[in-house]
């Protein structure tokens, strides 16, 4: 399987996403490879750390800014590994259009603020594009940094769930600290110490939703 978490708007929480689904899916005992996509490389950089902790299991980590080239490598990779799970966007790249083509799942992490809803409008045009020209990919936008109260997230939930192309996944990840320290260590929240079980629940209900949305 092919995942991509993927936005247009940086600082949406991208990559925590995806080093939390790649290792959890690794813990589960697949083979699973983590793609960075993104010029800023910080999947790569949170993946150096996990080495240098020597947190088992190992992930096998690249580097593809490159859309063409990005493309080719998973279209290779794919007879590789079980699952693999792409990071890219901040922008709208070659990488993450490609990521779009490749794709079986696409999530889309939005905080509840009126720019972020406004990008999911964006990648939803994105989606459209895509799908003029293959089958199959299912695109989720999913809140990420949600408030731990108001009205803004339902606010902006409901904003997203019409949009076309793209269905609102109800599985939101709060704010908190432990999924950023986690991240900056190359470790899934559900590694760290002390254990956060709200955060932990969290990211288990989004990764569970994720890969049976296939």
């Amino acid at each position: 399987m092919i995942i991509s978490v993927l936005n247009t708007k940086g600082g949406v929480g991208k990559s925590t996403i995806s080093l939390n689904l790649a290792v959890l899916r690794a813990m589960s005992g697949r083979d699973v490879l983590l793609i960075d996509g993104d010029r800023q490389a910080t999947t790569m950089q949170a993946i150096a750390q996990r080495t240098m902790l020597g947190a088992l299991p190992a992930i096998s980590v690249a580097n593809y800014t490159d859309g063409p080239l990005l493309r080719g490598q998973v279209q290779q990779a794919k007879n590789k590994y079980e699952d693999i799970v792409i990071d890219a966007g901040g922008r709208d790249s070659t990488a993450l259009r490609a990521a779009l083509m490749i794709s079986d799942v696409l999530l889309i992490p939005f905080q509840p603020r009126s720019f972020d809803v406004w990008g999911v409008g964006d990648m939803a045009e994105l989606v459209k594009e895509a799908s003029c020209m293959r089958d199959g990919l299912r695109a989720f936008a999913v809140l990420s940094g949600a408030d731990p109260r108001g009205s803004d997230n339902a606010a902006a939930a409901e904003a997203v769930a019409e949009l076309e192309c793209i269905q609102y996944l109800d599985t939101p990840i709060g704010r908190r600290k432990s999924l950023a320290d986690a991240a900056g260590s190359g470790l899934s929240v559900v590694e760290w110490k002390p254990r956060d079980l709200k955060a932990v629940t969290e990211i288990t209900s989004l990764y569970n939703a994720a890969f049976e949305s296939s």
